[in-house]
């Protein structure tokens, strides 16, 4: 396995990272043994860096984490996330000085761990100053608890306006951002990942298999046994379902699974340093660590090009991607009724 530079923080990361996401309640891998030796082969393999979430199965995944973890701490960079909702109670999320500094004692517990090698925001949280968040943030830095700081899904603006607040404040900045990247969803490659590349931030991607849609086991006109697929309206797209079915041919002459052509693919960017894989089980990690030494040549890249031009999106997004406050409430694009004619 060679490693990469997290960013500008000097941290070694290697080009997979393990993904905790499908680690705990169904539809995850419930069984906590089963879910310790795929995290260990994982890191036998070579994959240091363990990225999860407090809202994953809600603690349960940080839970088998920090069990797995076990003896070998020392070795791996580890990952978590805060923001989405971990109760009923409306202050139970979000990026609030109030909540991250119960968010952070709660997964230092279930992770078994005395501090963070990376915290990050799940999403950004538009209810609450960015300030307020990199200042509690920054806290749990100067306290030992935490190493480094990242964002996820953020807006290309959004990352910049947190790097001159960091600035101009004396706070710490994010490091890391974590956004969704692959062949059908390259719409970071507009904004997101050149501006990440030039503050010296490391770039944590996910869902480099398109939720699945890149497994080969999505085809159009078929039935599928991947139970997401009646879930995400993304699987029915018929333009992403297009796409699909002129990667299959690409991939095939080439001589590769479909997911190591993705996967390949999601790491080949310069501006990418690791690549998120969330197995449910042994056979899937199997699979995609047996595409670790894949390199897709300058032909084949130009090949998906052609098929997914550089900086676009196929389709439309899906239920989980991440909706600013402008898309979501329509009053904020549309002026009151009698403001709305010229004349």
């Amino acid at each position: 396995m060679q490693y990469r530079t997290l960013g500008r923080t000097g941290i070694k990361v290697s080009p997979y990272a393990l993904g905790a996401m499908m680690f705990g309640a169904a539809p995850g891998n419930s069984d906590h043994d089963d879910a310790i030796r795929i995290i260990h082969k994982a890191l036998d393999a070579g994959i240091n860096f363990v990225d999860t979430a407090d809202a994953y199965s809600r603690g349960e995944s940080e839970e088998i984490v920090g069990k797995a973890l076990k003896g070998r701490r020392d070795n791996v960079v580890l990952a978590t996330k805060l923001h989405l909702p971990m109760g009923d109670d409306p202050n139970q999320r979000g990026n609030s000085r109030r909540w991250i500094m119960t968010a952070v004692e709660n997964s230092l517990r279930r992770l078994q761990t005395d501090h963070i090698d990376l915290y990050q925001i799940h999403r950004p949280d538009p209810d609450t100053d960015i300030e307020e968040t990199l200042s509690a943030l920054s806290d749990l830095i100067h306290s030992g608890k935490v190493r480094v700081i990242g964002s996820s899904t953020m807006p290309a603006s959004d990352i910049v306006e947190a790097q001159w607040v960091a600035e101009r404040r004396g706070l710490e900045r994010f490091r890391t951002e974590q956004p969704t990247y692959s062949i059908l969803n390259r719409g970071i490659e507009t904004e997101a990942l050149p501006v990440a590349q030039r503050y010296g931030m490391g770039t944590l991607v996910w869902s480099p298999l398109a939720k699945g849609m890149l497994t080969g086991r999505i085809r159009k006109g078929q039935q599928t046994d991947l139970r997401r697929a009646t879930l995400l309206t993304s699987f029915s797209d018929e333009r992403r379902l297009d796409a699909v079915e002129q990667i299959i041919p690409l991939a095939e002459r080439a001589g590769l699974p479909m997911t190591h052509l993705a996967m390949a693919f999601a790491i080949a960017h310069p501006g990418v340093t690791s690549a998120i894989i969330g197995p449910r089980t042994m056979e899937q990690l199997d699979d995609l660590l047996a595409g670790v030494d894949v390199t897709l040549s300058d032909e084949i890249l130009d090949q998906i090009d052609e098929i997914v031009p550089p900086g676009t999106d196929v389709g439309t997004p899906d239920q989980s991607a991440y909706r600013p406050p402008s898309l979501q409430r329509p009053a904020l694009r549309r002026r009151p009724v009698g403001e709305r004619a010229a004349a």
